[in-house]
């Protein structure tokens, strides 16, 4: 299965506009960590799954998304109620109570990428206001198979960044 995984395009529509233009039949699932700032009723919502962010204000948003397939269960919500920005504790007691493979979030702004007890957490940064030591527009694809998880972070330009290329076994 292949995911991508955006966040934080803070009102940018037309980025949305263009990975959608990108993706649409070359991934599985898109997915969207919060801070759109666009409307619930939005037609870009046709393609991506949403969560709402702490500058989303429609209560339609859903604070957290939990996605079954055959292959993952994948837990989103943005993070500012899970205090990411403090560590990944909160965060990862949810995902363990609905058995996660995956979690994506957002909310700070900066990249993030780590396996711990074969769960991935994944923030695909801010596609629009970067923070932190890697200052890059970016998301992120994952590509999950049943033996890894395959990570590549790409720039707003759609090319790769291959310092940002990530691969964990699953156990």
């Amino acid at each position: 299965m292949k995911y991508l995984v955006v966040s934080d395009n803070h009102g940018d529509r037309e980025v949305l506009v263009d990975l959608v233009e990108t993706y649409r039949g070359n991934v599985d699932k898109m997915f969207h960590c919060g801070d759109s700032e666009l409307e619930p009723t939005d037609v870009l919502w046709n393609e991506f799954i949403v969560v709402k962010g702490n500058c989303d204000y429609d209560s339609d948003f859903p604070e957290t998304i939990v996605e079954k397939n055959g292959l993952d269960t994948i837990f989103m919500t943005h993070g500012h109620l899970a205090n990411v920005r403090f560590g990944l504790d909160r965060i990862a007691l949810q995902a363990a109570e609905v058995k996660a493979t995956i979690v994506l979030f957002g909310h700070t702004h900066e990249i993030g990428c780590e396996v711990h007890a074969n769960v991935l957490y994944l923030n695909p940064g801010s596609i629009s206001q970067p923070r932190g030591p890697i200052q890059l527009k970016s998301y992120a694809v994952i590509e999950s198979t049943k033996d890894e998880f395959i990570i590549q972070y790409y720039g707003r330009d759609h090319k790769p960044v291959k310092e940002l290329h990530f691969r964990f076994e699953k156990h």
